[in-house]
């Protein structure tokens, strides 16, 4: 050992002006980086050493490919303080087609026989039809296709084809859930930071480059914390809000029921102070599946015995009006009244007009971010869509949203029936959890387009394989185990 030490020492003065010259390289080529570029050019000084360790890491453990990913789809908000049209949407998808070509230089431990599950038979099933819809006749500008069809469908059977043959683990989905949480958390923290404290100079700009047209209402900001805009952070708000409140039922150990509860209660404000009326009905449509999935009377009973009054004060009486959040929430409750959603069905009916012969739509990048950027002058361009579905039936005519609908019925039904047969008590409460949010995303969908965006995408595409292959992670329980063990001595 000592011969060892003595070794490498002699080497490192033999070797010295070398590490010398090198050191001072890189110090120059930092310096430049940083003079040139300012605080890109120090990110990149910083990043280059990180992304070639991540990138080896990825490669050894495609799982750890997966893990970046998730936690930087909640990072891409932070675009709007990077000067320039940084495309980090782009740089996602690179990283996901890396996970995804680490998981097939891998693939000698990769379980390939996974593939062979319903949900992925649904997914490729969508994909093909919006594969297919490149060569719409309809379309202005076929390249504006890849922009959406990322979104669409390409993303998530990427994602499936992850999560299905990676060894994932019981121990994985936990981190999984711990990252969403801790992301939720301060995702509210920062929301509460602009209402209460006040906007950094980069979301000031971002304001005044249009974003104060929806995100300023009579005078008071929506918070939209580091997501693309508030629609997306109120949304997925209401979501994790419905994760935390289960997580409070199905939890028996009466420290993490409150911790879970005072979480629930911080991330609610959080969805508040976003001023997104419709995520209410993430907790709306996910808190009854929820009740219902759970098959248990006594639960079904608490359950409404909870949100009964809640609901009541809601609909029926005017407390808490004066406070500017809790009345944007009631307005949710009374659609009718509400002068945007009125104008929302106005422009749905001019385009029920414009697709009413073209059954498969106008084509894919033809509305929203992309249409506006490569056919702005295009009729599908002109109206915004206010709705996740709305876009699709613009985009991909009523054949592409039905197929799309019958998909997430398919999930739905899947993961119900999965759901069901499982026998672990904590599996059991985390794929309950996972679908009745799945189901509220979904039926919020309707008013935001957040199934398309980060990082709500991101976390819906991989939970929604989660449930509907759940028997994956399934153990017996002691009781059943013990029959199985009495039967078989019985039989012996």
């Amino acid at each position: 050992m000592l011969e060892r030490t003595t070794s490498l020492t002699n080497q490192w003065r033999d070797n010295q002006w070398l590490y010398s010259l090198l050191g001072v390289l890189i110090a120059l080529i930092a310096g430049w980086l940083i003079g040139t570029w300012g605080v890109v050019g120090a990110l990149m000084t910083l990043g280059v050493p990180v992304a070639l360790i991540v990138l080896v890491c990825i490669f050894v453990e495609p799982k750890f490919g997966l893990l970046v990913y998730v936690n930087l789809s909640f990072l891409i908000g932070f675009t709007r303080f990077i000067p320039g049209d940084t495309p980090l949407g782009l740089g996602l998808d690179g990283l996901l087609m890396l996970t995804l070509f680490s998981t097939v230089l891998n693939g000698k431990r990769m379980d390939w026989k996974q593939l062979r599950q319903p949900v992925f038979w649904l997914l490729i099933v969508w994909l093909t039809y919006t594969i297919l819809e490149y060569f719409n006749p309809e379309a202005p500008y076929r390249p504006a296709w890849f922009y959406h069809a990322r979104s669409f469908s390409l993303s998530w059977f990427y994602i499936a084809i992850i999560v299905l043959v990676n060894p994932i683990t019981k121990e994985d989905i936990k981190w999984l859930v711990r990252m969403w949480l801790f992301w939720s958390f301060l995702a509210a923290l920062w929301g509460f930071k602009q209402q209460y404290i006040g906007l950094a100079a980069a979301e000031d700009r971002w304001l005044a480059e249009g974003g104060a047209r929806t995100h300023i209402l009579w005078g008071q900001l929506r918070s939209f914390s580091f997501y693309s805009d508030a629609g997306q952070f109120g949304s997925e708000m209401a979501g994790v809000t419905l994760i935390c409140l289960i997580r409070f039922f199905e939890n028996k150990a009466w420290l993490r029921r409150i911790a879970y509860l005072a979480l629930a209660a911080v991330i609610f404000w959080g969805y508040a102070v976003s001023g997104t009326r419709s995520a209410l009905f993430v907790l709306i449509a996910g808190y009854p599946s929820y009740l219902i999935l759970k098959r248990n009377p006594v639960h079904i009973l608490r359950g409404v015995m909870v949100a009964a009054p809640v609901m009541a004060i809601l609909l029926f009486t005017h407390i808490g009006d004066s406070n500017y959040q809790i009345y944007r929430i009631r307005t949710a409750l009374r659609p009718t009244q509400d002068a945007s959603f009125l104008v929302r069905l106005e422009n749905q009916q001019k385009l029920r007009e414009y697709l009413k012969d073209k059954p498969f739509g106008a084509g894919i990048g033809t509305s929203s971010g992309a249409g506006a950027r490569f056919s702005p002058d295009h009729f599908a361009a002109q109206i915004p869509p206010d709705s996740w579905y709305v876009q699709l039936w613009i985009e991909t005519g009523v054949v592409g949203l039905s197929i799309y609908l019958a998909m997430l019925l398919g999930i739905i039904l899947l993961g119900v029936y999965k759901v069901w047969q499982l026998k672990d008590p904590w599996l059991i409460s985390m794929m309950l959890a996972l679908l009745a949010e799945f189901i509220g995303i979904a039926v919020v969908s309707y008013s935001n387009p957040i199934l398309g965006q980060f990082p709500t995408s991101t976390v819906v595409f991989i939970t929604s394989i989660l449930f509907t292959t759940c028997e994956r992670w399934d153990t017996p329980t002691a009781s059943t185990a013990s029959n199985k063990n009495l039967t078989s001595k019985m039989l012996v």
